[in-house]
């Protein structure tokens, strides 16, 4: 009941840091990180009625007999938070969206939620594993325009790309030149060493207001996860990449910006996987909140407990120095660190109490609850003046009491995590995956749900889920939740 296979792109990022983005908002003023340390500012907002949205993607979807076609859901906040009265399914087939569904396209597996064209409202861009024929180009950007009504397919474009390339493959958005507007990081069919970053704003055709070709490879690994933040307090954002080399992280670099763009020389970092950004002690800086490769062996995930390593925020970008490690045996985190739990496979950062200070969402997909295997948790960790710490934190999974659901092998709740402001109140929410839940008797159909946050932390009254069935979309083996719009974290390693 597990998910027992994983995308093409989630595997190449199973071993590097996932994605959190740090935007400036329109008007100049910035916009926080993955999921927001600066929570009053509206960042998700395809349809702009002021409430954070989430995207929904259920990449291992058939869709007309196609498998592993995959489509995506867009659910809108309100003063209610989510619900299922205002949801809109998207996919290849989709009046005015690019191409077709076909066998391993996946679309949705990787969603970037910014403002690209910088007319105030959230866009969507999403990478779609598709070989077009013309011009002969291995994967594809789809980019969704953000509407009052809300997101469709109209007006929809692929960025377009020299012929003979691969493209969109670690797809990541940042302001890499302090200029107000979201350029994106991504393969753009540069050399094998090379990756590009299309500036913005972007018009409506897709095309940037420049290109710049950084050379982000010197050996002959791949790039994993990324993520972007401002870790300098510069005011311009900054981006860490991650190696790996068959079954060893390779280590992770960090590319600073500047107010010419992103600079072309680098300096190390420790590898990882999982990653949030968050300014968590509250400092002005972005701290990188990272889950440990177990001796940098990436193989080892399965057996891991899970280790969340902290790299605080610096004038010279994430601290090697100033770190903390957190795990299930830290005290104050529930629960206690066994093989194979993966405590932080997933991570997201956000406010969730309204204190100023970023918060923590951890994924533990393969936490068993009581006997259950695999059937997965959240753990919230708090930030405050010192950072992240045990302190006050908190735990979720399908027997909390409030949580809907049943808690069942293979699950994995907590397989992908997102802290959005769904309500609008000030504080972040919780909306958690569950990729592997069953529904109706169909295997790994998957749901989501969401935990609202309040003064004292995340709390399951009034808690809410909803799933393919509730929907009328596709159900069979959809892995729906397997992605959140802008958690583009590594896959889960069963």
């Amino acid at each position: 009941m597990g998910i027992r296979t994983m995308l093409t792109v989630t595997v190449c990022a199973a071993t590097a840091l996932s994605c959190g983005t740090a935007v400036a908002a329109p008007g100049g003023g910035h916009a926080g990180t993955a999921g927001g340390t600066a929570t009053t500012t509206v960042r998700e907002d395809f349809n702009g009625d002021g409430y954070q949205d989430v995207v929904v993607a259920a990449p291992a979807a058939a869709v007309d007999g196609h498998e592993w076609a995959g489509y995506i859901t867009v659910a809108y906040g309100s003063a209610q938070g989510l619900s299922t009265a205002h949801t809109t399914v998207i996919d290849q087939n989709t009046p005015g969206v690019p191409g077709e569904p076909e066998n391993g396209n996946s679309f949705g597996s990787r969603m970037v939620a910014e403002d690209l064209d910088h007319d105030g409202l959230t866009d969507l861009a999403l990478y779609a594993n598709e070989w077009l024929t013309s011009p002969n180009n291995f994967g594809s950007v789809i980019v969704l325009w953000g509407r009052t009504g809300g997101l469709t397919g109209q007006g929809a474009v692929r960025l377009a790309a020299p012929p003979d390339s691969q493209v969109g493959n670690n797809l990541t958005a940042g302001d890499f030149d302090g200029d107000g507007t979201t350029d994106l990081m991504l393969d753009h069919g540069g050399e094998y060493e090379e990756r590009s970053v299309l500036y913005g704003p972007f018009d409506r055709s897709g095309v940037p207001a420049r290109e710049q070709l950084v050379t982000m490879f010197d050996t002959d690994n791949y790039m994993g996860t990324t993520a972007a933040g401002d870790f300098n307090g510069d005011g311009i954002d900054d981006l860490c990449t991650t190696y790996v080399y068959e079954e060893h992280s390779e280590g992770a670099k960090l590319w600073l910006g500047t107010p010419e763009g992103l600079s072309p020389v680098s300096t190390p970092l420790p590898g990882a996987s999982a990653l949030a950004v968050g300014d968590f002690d509250k400092d002005g800086k972005d701290d990188l909140a990272t889950r440990v490769v177990p001796g940098d062996i990436v193989e080892d995930f399965p057996a891991d407990p899970g280790t969340v390593k902290i790299y605080y925020g610096s004038a010279s970008g994430p601290s090697t120095t100033r770190t903390r490690t957190i795990t299930q045996d830290t005290a104050g985190v529930p629960g206690v660190s066994e093989k194979g739990d993966q405590f932080g496979a997933r991570l997201s950062a956000g406010d969730v109490n309204g204190d100023g200070y970023a918060d923590l969402a951890v994924g533990v997909p393969f936490e068993a609850i009581e006997k259950t295997r695999a059937a997965g948790a959240v753990v919230l960790l708090k930030g405050g003046p010192g950072g992240l710490s045990g302190t006050g934190s908190q735990a979720f999974h399908q027997e909390t009491a409030g949580v809907p659901g049943v808690a069942e092998a293979g699950d994995h709740f907590g397989a992908s995590v997102r802290l959005l402001d769904l309500d609008n109140d000030g504080r972040a929410d919780l909306v958690a995956g569950a990729p592997g839940e069953d529904l109706e008797a169909v295997a790994d159909g998957g749901a989501v749900w969401s935990l609202r946050g309040t003064a004292s932390g995340l709390t399951a009254t009034g808690a809410f889920a909803f799933n393919p069935v509730d929907l009328g979309a596709l159900v069979k083996g959809a892995g729906f939740g397997l992605n959140l719009s802008n958690d583009n974290g590594p896959g889960i390693s069963d």
